[in-house]
């Protein structure tokens, strides 16, 4: 057991007489290896786009949820007023009539 942890230590697994089969199996493990990080590296940037994503969603519904406000008080029939009164034009105090037509024959 001692000497065969020895022998590993040394490497004379990759140079004794049945090297070609482990330098293989090395080969292909390190293949695995490049696998898994480029594959973890491609997990994370799709991490964090989405995380980029979801603060732009936030941020766009927040100032839509501003710009809806904003125009919802300018529409108040007490703001247009105000506006308007500057130019000099004021709220009719006659109420409108309702005009209806028959049909003659």
């Amino acid at each position: 057991m001692k000497k065969n942890f020895y022998n590993i230590i040394k490497g004379k697994f990759l140079v004794s007489d049945d090297a070609p089969k482990n330098w293989r199996f090395i080969i292909f493990l390190s293949f695995l290896a490049l696998i898994m990080i480029g594959s973890s590296h491609t997990a994370d940037k799709k991490v964090h786009h989405i995380a980029q994503l979801s603060n732009d969603v936030k941020e766009l519904k927040s100032e839509y949820l501003d710009v809806r406000k904003k125009v919802t008080q300018t529409k108040m029939e007490s703001k247009i007023t105000a506006a308007l009164a500057s130019r000099g034009l004021q709220p009719s105090e006659t109420p409108p009539k309702k005009i209806s037509i028959t049909k003659q024959q």
